[in-house]
């Protein structure tokens, strides 16, 4: 048998292996072979275990529900021009949320101090909800925050009551310290499990992560990180934590290692993180370091990330104090035929050159019509009936997912919302193909036989098979129009794009798609509105003296369509 302290006094910060300590009272801790001195419970807790004690793995943190990795969009939208890429991996997660914790509906709530033993006993004896009495009082400890001295005394209760404290409980009280950022608890907690259980369950690495990698033991953290390597890959929070570390330390070398890594991951850098790497201190920041942060411009580029306004302010900041350099930085927007208001530059067009076009329309054709494309459900004998009617028509103007536009409005039948949308662009001249599905050519509450008459009479129409995907039927109509078609959808079609083989042809698909998706932001059958397709890309872009960085405004929410509309150019003065 051995026992382990945690103290909050600093000098008091110590692992005791060698004394076992009985409880006697909830105010004093006695050791079996001699009087040890009297402490309280708020200063110490005493936790003890037989060496041999099992680790209570059922209530471990690695069976709490994680956050998705991955989240779909909602299929009211049509594109995210990238932004809800950084905004599903939120930079500001808070370590509280990685294990979510089932909060038990009582009407018990926690005491504002301290209390004895014979007070939490007495809390116990009027707890009326379900599940774990000790799981629950922790539970709202860190969903409100509670001061550490009480969840002390908690565990004091505990530790005199049952002999030893779970795992569970001290995995919670261990995310209630890094909740707090009270190193000092910390790093005694860390000292605390890694001596009494060796191994530790990977949500206990990235607690530790947390933890540690703003403090004097921020190597710990990098340790921690290599750990939790060997059973799973680290989130882009874990490197991001490790990354901050490094820059605060002074190690750019080993921040720049861990970014790299990161990207080769295929893990999105949070905007923190991106952020310490632009508010390093200039002792730093050499050449090589400058031309890294270039880099991940760069970065923001190629994968259509729009930074908030924090960030942007560092970047704007970090431009203007590059040694020997002037540059000049003005918060800005974007006239309908693309200038900067601030410079007067043109900026990048959202139209492809003829070669990117060529080289999109191939590479998609190949990648998912073609190709094993996992997405695609069709029959050989549809898709060449496909191919050749398309290919015996003229170009089109416009091509309708006749479905998903149908089910703009919930009222009945949706066969008269697709008429009305369809009416609408056929009314203004333009060549328009409608993509159904044979279930559409039935009367029906939904699908009036009328209504889908006077669609064929005004339109072209192709009925595809019921459990057929039309998106790439819809891709490859609209590319062999030519650039000039566009096309009508709600969906993303975020795992197409995913298909394509390289992030130069994904890149070139997204801006496709931002400069031909017509959105539909509302339907009402008096008026089709159209949002207007922007002349001009919204990217970060750069020439030999200047660069103009899209930014979300703080407070300002945009739909998944929309793009931002506020600007900082950096101008290079001669």
């Amino acid at each position: 048998m051995f026992s382990f302290r945690l103290c909050c006094h600093a000098w008091y910060r110590t692992v005791h292996a060698s004394k076992v300590f009985v409880h006697h009272s909830p105010a004093t801790f006695m050791p079996c072979v001699s009087r040890a001195p009297l402490y309280n419970p708020v200063q110490t807790i005493s936790i003890t275990c037989s060496a041999n004690s099992p680790v209570d793995r059922d209530n471990s943190f690695k069976n709490y529900p994680r956050r998705s990795e991955k989240k779909e969009y909602t299929r009211g939208s049509v594109f995210s021009a990238g932004s809800a890429n950084i905004r599903s991996k939120d930079c500001k997660t808070l370590v509280a949320d990685k294990f979510s914790f089932a909060h038990t509906k009582s009407k018990m709530t926690l005491p504002s101090e301290p209390l004895s033993a014979d007070g939490w006993s007495s809390l116990k004896s009027e707890y009326k909800g379900g599940g774990s009495f000790e799981d629950h009082v922790f539970s709202q400890m860190i969903k409100t925050n509670a001061d550490l001295n009480i969840a002390k005394s908690f565990l004091s209760y505990v530790s005199a009551r049952d002999g030893d404290v779970t795992y569970n409980l001290l995995l919670k009280y261990l995310v209630l310290c890094v909740q707090q950022k009270n190193t000092g608890e910390v790093y005694d907690m860390y000292d605390i499990m890694k001596s009494k259980f060796g191994a530790l369950e990977t949500g206990v690495y990235t607690l530790l992560i947390k933890g540690l990698s703003g403090t004097d033991r921020w190597r710990d953290a990098i340790t921690s990180l290599e750990t939790l390597k060997k059973f799973q890959n680290p989130s882009a929070a874990n490197y991001g934590e490790c990354i901050k570390g490094a820059i605060k330390h002074g190690d750019e070398q080993l921040a720049w290692t861990l970014y790299d890594e990161m990207l080769q991951r295929d893990l999105t850098p949070h905007e923190d993180t991106i952020r310490s790497l632009f508010t390093a201190h200039h002792d730093l920041q050499d050449e090589a370091f400058r031309k890294r942060l270039i880099n991940v411009l760069t970065y923001l580029r190629e994968n259509q990330i729009y930074p908030r306004q924090p960030l942007m302010q560092s970047i704007k900041s970090w431009f203007e104090r590059i040694p020997n350099e002037t540059w000049k930085g003005q918060l800005t927007k974007v006239t309908d035929n693309g200038h900067c208001l601030a410079c007067k530059e043109q900026l990048e067009s959202i139209h492809l050159t003829p070669k990117e076009y060529n080289t999109l329309k191939k590479d998609v054709i190949d990648s998912i019509l073609k190709g094993e494309d996992v997405f695609r459900k069709t029959t050989p004998e549809e898709l060449q009936s496909f191919l050749q009617y398309v290919d015996s028509q003229p170009p089109y103007d416009i091509v309708v997912d006749g479905l998903n536009i149908a089910y703009l409005s919930k009222t009945y039948p949706l066969s008269a919302t697709l008429l009305s949308v369809v009416s609408y662009l056929a009314a203004r001249g333009k060549r328009i193909l409608v993509l159904g599905r044979k279930h559409m050519l039935f009367n029906s509450s939904k699908w009036a036989k009328q209504d889908i008459r006077r669609l064929q009479e005004c339109v072209d129409c192709f009925f595809l098979d019921n459990i057929s995907l039309d998106d790439p039927f819809l891709l490859y109509a609209c590319l062999s129009s030519g650039n000039h078609c566009c096309f009508i959808t709600r969906d993303l079609l975020r795992d197409h794009k995913a298909c394509l083989p390289n992030a130069e042809t994904q890149r070139l698909f997204f801006k496709w798609q931002r400069g031909h998706q017509l959105v539909l932001p509302f339907y009402s059958p008096r008026n089709v509105h159209l949002q207007p397709i922007l002349s001009y890309d919204t990217i970060v872009q750069n020439t030999e003296a200047s660069w103009h960085i899209p930014y979300d405004e703080m407070g300002v929410k945009r739909t998944t369509y929309e793009v931002p509309n506020t600007w900082l150019c950096l101008k290079k003065m001669s």
